[in-house]
């Protein structure tokens, strides 16, 4: 019998039978969408006629029980349903009608709940069942919000609900429930940016009123990397890890660089990791910028240590990996914070002290080595092939882009060095003719 042709009420009754096994097996981490042909494999081979099975549930703590008098043991249609090991299948020929039930009592569950609130906050309304009736509204939300949010993950409303029962309950556990709800909402739909948003209000919330952070931003970080290893070019999963750096501490923070550096070495393509790993050192740099200069000497030549590896660093990936943009965009920004705060801010103190000559030194060496750079992109391209005239052409525009950050005197030695390369225009011209114009401009 197709789900289809089935009843308001068998629609309801399913509506029940996926609600009960998400109760039950709160540790549910993974849920599938399959076609009833599939649930054949699933079953170990039994026939696909509709029958009713024996859920043995997952306890919290790993136990599970399959002792059919116990009170924990339920029943669902195993046409429709699966669950074993954490792992729901449900039915695609189901989805519509446990759509459609789902929405109906959530709607009448949500506007009962909210004309309750609304009644508790006037308090020259007693009412004696108020009490009882909320909190019995309250899990009706939750739990038919639950079943929506899975059938349809952005829909804002059910979220929102969810939002205003937990922030009323100010219960710990509840609030780590929405995170365990949000990652499974993830884990088959990673680019939901209702469940990125929940997640984010719901360590909002934690930070504000537990202070309980630390754990909860590491495993954020772990979720992170998991969810953009299966579903590349994540905008929205990034930019969730670059919100956390707000929270974190200079140690943290440090660490976060250390383990994304092994993540960017095998995602080159990938500016995501970059960017984050732009956000890390924003953090870094921000954090210095708030001290008294008189006093943080020591910061400042940490912080100095942390731009020089990642410089380094930046320059071997250059150097391995042919024409990738994102490595060159990293590049910029690590040249450009470079040149425009610890520069600036040595010349000052410099100039306090009367020791001008050791900047001077210092941003000579820097430019020698992006010459030094571009002279090996040079030398290891060949024009023949697309790549090597990418490579050419991005250190080009790059060291154009930098003569243009540092000051004027900087700038002339700069192009009298070029010059004995050919010039930077010529360079720019051969591998990329079709911009003669734009080159001769920005030259000009």
């Amino acid at each position: 019998m197709k789900i289809e042709s089935h009843s308001e009420g068998n629609s309801f009754d399913l509506l029940n039978q996926l609600e009960s096994i998400l109760e039950r097996d709160a540790l549910i981490d993974e849920v599938g969408f399959v076609h009833p042909s599939q649930f054949v494999t699933l079953n170990n081979g039994v026939d696909g006629s509709p029958s009713l099975s024996i859920n043995g549930v997952g306890s919290a703590d790993g136990i599970v029980s399959s002792n059919i008098s116990d009170i924990n043991v339920m029943k669902y249609d195993s046409t429709v349903f699966w669950n074993k090991d954490h792992k729901l299948a449900i039915s695609t020929e189901a989805l519509l009608p446990l759509y459609k039930a789902a929405l109906h009592s959530y709607t009448i569950s949500s506007r009962q709940y909210q004309m309750i609130v609304k009644l508790s906050v006037d308090e020259s309304i007693a009412i004696s069942s108020t009490d009882s009736e909320k909190n019995f509204l309250e899990n009706e939300v939750m739990r038919h919000s639950k079943a929506l949010l899975m059938l349809s993950y952005d829909f804002g409303s059910a979220w929102n609900s969810r939002k205003l029962v937990v922030s009323r309950k100010q219960s710990f556990s509840l609030h780590m429930e929405e995170l365990h709800f949000s990652s499974l909402i993830l884990s088959y739909a990673p680019k939901s940016e209702h469940a990125w948003s929940h997640r984010r209000w719901v360590i909002k919330v934690v930070a504000e009123r537990y202070q309980n952070l630390p754990n909860i931003l590491e495993r954020e970080s772990e979720l992170v990397e998991k969810i953009a290893e299966q579903s590349k070019m994540n905008y929205r999963a990034w930019h969730h890890r670059c919100w956390l750096v707000s929270y974190m501490t200079r140690r943290q923070v440090l660490d976060e660089l250390n383990q994304s550096r092994k993540w960017a070495e095998l995602h080159i393509a990938d500016n995501c990791c970059f960017h984050y790993r732009r956000r890390l050192m924003l953090r870094l740099l921000e954090d210095y910028l708030k001290q008294d200069p008189q006093t943080c000497f020591e910061c400042e030549s940490d912080l100095c240590v942390v731009w020089k590896e990642e410089l380094n660093w930046n320059e071997l990936l250059i150097k391995h990996y042919t024409a990738r943009e994102a490595l060159w965009g990293h590049r910029r920004f690590l040249s450009e914070c470079w040149t425009q705060h610890f520069y600036t801010d040595r010349h000052a103190i410099c100039h306090r002290l009367g020791d001008i000559s050791f900047i001077n030194h210092d941003l000579d060496s820097f430019l020698d080595n992006e010459l030094q750079l571009l002279c090996s992109c040079l030398n290891n391209s060949d024009h023949e092939f697309d790549d090597g005239r990418v490579q050419t052409r991005l250190a080009a525009s790059y060291i154009l882009w930098i003569s243009k950050k540092i000051p004027s005197s900087q700038g002339s030695e700069l192009q009298e060095k070029l010059r004995d390369l050919g010039g930077l225009n010529s360079i720019l011209n051969e591998v990329c003719p079709e911009k003669a114009l734009l080159w001769n401009g920005l030259m000009g």
